[in-house]
């Protein structure tokens, strides 16, 4: 059944500060929505439960790509398409432009925004694993003030976060330190756009003198939230790349995951898919100390 508009209210304030005066307000009466990428299909549907929506986008607080010489900072309500048009994003974080790239189709990427990714919160999600591997910190804010909350203690279950009912995500911030760095993303699913993914991995690694000196590993589709392989990575640390590790790593995967069968995969498939990355980023890793 699909929704009826009439009972549902949208106000569109004109700046952050009287957003975030509502919200203060009356908490947890009013969903931001931004691109509406989410939102919408749950209203097309006649599923969405919220009933008074304050519209988020477009609002130039969070629109801003701002570079320091420490750090990136990403406003929430940027978008895909802005990610990929992005000069630093491509070619420091490479990762996270892939993932804008595989995110939904153009018409997605020019709505959906990166904020309304981390809080929709599906494990699923193609830009999450980037961010848990960069170590973003989150900037929320409120009415009332800030807050920083890194990435990795951001998601708590399946599709439960940190935000509080007045906050909103501000802005996401990267540190610019990951130069020299093999870069490895891969999506797993029935096309590489516009599907969601079966697995997806993004991974950093450093090798030096033949070992390697710093690995991350985080993967989507595997858990109730997106998640890093800290048992992997510490197991990489120090090593010599080749096969021998890459199936020691693999082997270590399905310790630490926890997928599930449903109508994209199931669990074995999903815990051969993942393993079988990650021996290939550890493959990657071995290309690099060859080339030193």
């Amino acid at each position: 059944m699909r929704a009826d508009p009439g009972h549902y209210e949208l106000v569109s304030p004109r700046n952050l500060q009287l957003v975030l005066a509502l919200m203060d307000r009356e908490p947890s009466r009013w969903t931001p929505i931004a691109g509406g990428t989410d939102l919408m299909v749950l209203y097309a549907a006649g599923k969405l439960p919220a009933r008074k929506l304050v519209s988020i986008w477009n609002l130039p607080e969070l629109r801003r790509i701002e570079v320091s010489r420490e750090e990136l900072r990403i406003g929430a309500g940027c978008t895909y398409t802005d990610l990929r048009d992005n000069k630093i994003i491509a070619s420091e974080f490479p990762l996270l432009a892939s993932a804008a790239a595989w995110t939904g189709g153009i018409a997605n990427q020019n709505r959906g925004t990166l904020g309304g990714n981390i809080v929709n919160a599906s494990p699923a999600a193609d830009s999450l694993p980037a961010l848990l591997v960069y170590e973003a910190i989150l900037t929320l804010v409120a009415a009332r003030g800030e807050r920083e909350v890194p990435y990795g203690r951001f998601h708590q279950a399946y599709k439960t976060h940190a935000l509080r009912p007045d906050e909103l995500i501000r802005t996401i911030r990267l540190p610019r330190r990951f130069s020299g760095y093999v870069c490895f993303a891969r999506k797993v699913g029935a096309r590489r756009a516009q599907a969601i993914a079966k697995v997806c991995v993004a991974a950093l690694g450093k090798v030096e003198h033949g070992r390697i000196i710093d690995a991350r590993i985080a993967l989507g589709s595997v858990a109730p939230v997106p998640l890093r392989l800290r048992e992997t990575e510490h197991a990489l640390i120090g090593k010599n790349p080749g096969r021998e590790l890459a199936g020691l790593a693999a082997d270590t995967v399905a310790r630490q995951i926890q997928p599930i069968d449903d109508i994209r995969s199931t669990l074995r498939y999903r815990t051969a898919v993942a393993a079988n990355l990650v021996a290939q980023f550890v493959e990657a890793l071995s290309s690099q100390a060859g080339r030193e």
